[in-house]
């Protein structure tokens, strides 16, 4: 039997899947030939997900931490050991006290009940920002008052697609049929990123800046623009900042911001001359705003497409986001306007150690693993063992369910029972559970209706899920997307244009685009002791730190430039060192690199000695509440 579904995990591409189920097992998983983005294949990843479905790992009853681990307890006493305590504190102390973090390990948008659970109950402290996009989620919205991007099949009418800092044979594999498609039809690929990567071998133009000298390229560029009058002669009709933007550019000549991001002259005018034969569609990466001034860095890339003219025109563009959440109601939660307090998500460590009036006494935390995947991995996960409760929903001992009180097993995204959209494409999917989850599992969703009426929460969180997903619908069900339109297959939504801002006119203040006025185009620096800048970098054989635990022994691979081995061979044991942590590392020498970067993957288990987190401190983006994960110099000693 073949039952079809979508991935509901942190990816952009929300693929369809179909399932082969035989007797009452998932024996194969494939990409849906339906569906208009998937195309019937699916990346590495998720086509190997059946070893985490089946992981004999997996857990299968609540645990409560013990003098010597964890021991199993019935679900009736976990609920009421949580029960007891959020009733306690709050009481004691107010909801201030409690919690609530939930990030991206599934994209489901029933996820956001856990939000409504809390809100309900408290309001309760939550998280601000957002470790992933947050830097260029702010810069967007200050630019242009609203974050989407055109049809993916736009690229179609694109001259030149320019890949700032993407790699999407690792982040990104379903775009890659549509770039391909669009070269063949006359369109020019043009790769800027630091870090030399598959991506590279189908693209006609390649340009390897400094690591955060994004900044500079793109203003000595626009400064090209300006001096060649391929600047739109109606940019000041939509653009506000354009003479203070065009100040910032002239700042330096042309081979001087060459020199600042550490490209050639000549590579600089052949990117300039891209925008003689447009349109041009900008599609960003997330690492370039993974740094201290990411938001400058991505307001710069909005503020040369809008000059270049290429706002508003089939086959423009620039895309950093698809809005996944446009399409739904989720007008039942309010966030930050009703929350107590919030900390900033990559501050979630130091944030809950230092919290006072209250302090932060209990934290719940569901769809992700913070000690891994923030930064100061040891901070947080001593900040969440010395909490009076900390309950972690997952369905795995994560190094973050290893630092609770209590773990709550929960269901996989075959088990699954939600919507979801994407942020790599505008379609929308039906998330239905092809077999049940193993006896002792339960969904998020299940886990707050059996809690809810402990604490006295009642009404819609007794609600079935099937009434939710008709409450999420709401806005789009008059165009026709309807649950049961989704239940036949996926749905492109219906509130979104194919091309975005076409008639000019921006939802800022002022109708107009908010040009970058000032930016800071300084690159972070290595310095003489810590001559290398780690980078923590996505890799196609895990989503997160999703790994399989056979892939996490031994000492994590560290990959840098021969020259940047401090005198070490290829295969030598080492240790890397930042001002907040050392790692031991296996080297891997790569003369493809540049000399400045040292490059590791992303979501390593902290307690196998393989979080990259571990060296990275504890520091939010110049705006948005990112995590600057790249600006952190390390250097290398021998073992």
């Amino acid at each position: 039997m073949q039952i079809k579904t979508t991935c509901n995990r942190d990816c952009p591409d929300a693929c369809g899947i179909v399932a082969t189920v035989e007797q009452g097992r998932v024996t194969r998983l494939g990409g849906d030939p339906a569906h208009p983005v998937t195309r019937g294949f699916l990346c590495y990843r998720t086509n190997r997900f059946l070893e985490r479905q089946y992981d004999p790992e997996r857990l299968t009853t609540p645990l409560v931490r013990t003098g010597n681990g964890f021991a199993p307890l019935s679900w009736d006493e976990a609920l009421d050991r949580v029960a007891e305590a959020l009733l306690r504190i709050r009481a004691e102390d107010g909801p201030a006290a409690i919690l609530n973090y939930r990030s991206g390990g599934s994209l489901g948008l029933m996820k956001h009940v856990t939000d409504y659970f809390f809100e309900r109950f408290g309001p309760v402290t939550i998280k601000s920002g957002d470790i992933c996009s947050g830097a260029g989620d702010a810069a967007q919205l200050t630019d242009f008052g609203e974050e989407d991007s055109h049809d993916l099949f736009d690229l179609y009418n694109s001259r030149t697609i320019l890949l700032w800092g993407k790699n999407p044979y690792v982040s990104n594999v379903h775009v890659l049929p549509v770039l391909r498609e669009a070269r063949a039809r006359g369109a020019r690929l043009v790769l800027i990123d630091p870090v030399h990567h598959r991506t590279a071998s189908m693209c006609d133009l390649v340009l390897r800046p400094r690591p955060g000298g994004d900044t500079a390229l793109a203003l000595g560029v626009a400064r090209r623009l300006f001096e060649r009058g391929l600047v739109d002669p109606q940019a000041s009709a939509y653009c506000d900042n354009l003479e203070p933007f065009r100040d910032a550019c002239f700042a330096r000549e042309p081979a001087g911001w060459a020199a600042l991001a550490d490209v050639t002259p000549h590579e600089l005018e052949q990117l300039a001359s891209c925008y003689a034969d447009g349109p041009v569609a900008l599609l960003v990466g997330w690492g370039l705003q993974r740094r201290g001034n990411g938001s400058a860095a991505v307001r710069v890339l909005d503020a040369l497409t809008a000059i270049s003219g290429n706002l508003g025109v089939p086959g423009g563009g620039v895309s950093f986001y698809f809005k996944r959440r446009g399409a739904f109601d989720l007008s039942f939660t309010r966030g930050l306007d009703v929350a107590p307090r919030s900390i900033p998500e990559p501050l979630i460590g130091p944030g809950i150690l230092e919290a006072r009036d209250p302090a932060i006494r209990m934290v719940w935390i569901s769809a992700g693993n913070p000690v891994a995947m923030l930064p100061e991995s040891a901070t947080v996960a001593r900040a969440l063992e010395t909490r009076e409760l900390t309950v972690v929903v997952d369905s795995f001992l994560t190094d973050t369910a290893r630092a609770a009180h209590l773990v709550l097993p929960t269901t996989t995204m075959l088990e699954d029972d939600d919507l979801v959209g994407a942020y790599g494409h505008h379609y929308l999917g039906n998330v239905r559970p092809v077999v049940p989850p193993p006896e002792g599992v339960l969904t998020d969703y299940e886990i707050l209706r059996r809690l809810a009426p402990r604490v006295g929460l009642d009404g819609d969180l007794g609600a079935s899920v099937r009434e939710w997903k008709h409450r999420l619908l709401r806005r789009v069900e008059p165009h026709g997307v309807t649950l049961e339109a989704l239940e036949e297959g996926p749905r492109a939504n219906p509130l979104v244009p194919r091309v975005l801002f076409a008639d000019r006119r921006f939802p800022t203040p002022s109708g107009k685009v908010n040009l970058i006025e000032a930016p800071d185009p300084q690159p972070p620096r290595p310095t003489a002791e810590r001559p290398l800048l780690l980078m923590a970098i996505s890799t196609e054989k895990s989503q997160g730190s999703q790994w399989p635990s056979s892939t996490q022994t031994g000492p994590p691979t560290l990959t840098v430039h021969p020259d940047a081995a401090a005198g070490l061979a290829d295969g030598d044991l080492a240790r890397v060192e930042s001002e907040v942590g050392v790692l031991r590392v296996r080297l891997a020498l790569d003369p493809l690199q540049r000399r400045d970067v040292a490059l590791m993957s992303k979501g390593g288990w902290h307690h196998r000695g393989r979080a990259a987190n571990a060296l990275v401190p504890a520091c939010t983006t110049d705006a948005g509440g990112g995590a600057a994960y790249y600006d952190t110099p390390v250097r290398l000693l021998p073992d």
